[in-house]
């Protein structure tokens, strides 16, 4: 089973690095995109910042609303055994 895996990944690497070869060996270096210049650096380095803002506020968001819930649960647990 284990060397089946390992064939299985290795021919998926070889084939991906076949594949990628001939796309890294454009013309003038040019991407998807087009040539690259400083407006789509820029914008992308933008992307990047905020996509890191956003989740980072996002994932603050989700954590302290279960903690909340989290709370919540445990003092209900209390009252329950305190009988309040």
């Amino acid at each position: 089973m284990k060397s089946r895996l390992t064939l299985l990944t290795s021919l998926a690497l070889t084939l991906c690095l076949a594949l990628a070869a001939p796309a890294l060996g454009n013309p003038n270096g040019e991407g998807l995109l087009g040539e690259t210049n400083d407006k789509i650096i820029t914008f992308f380095s933008l992307g990047v910042v905020v996509f890191f803002a956003v989740f980072v506020a996002l994932m603050s968001w989700l954590q302290s609303t279960l903690e909340k819930r989290k709370q919540a649960r445990k003092g209900a647990k209390v009252r329950d055994i305190v009988g309040w």
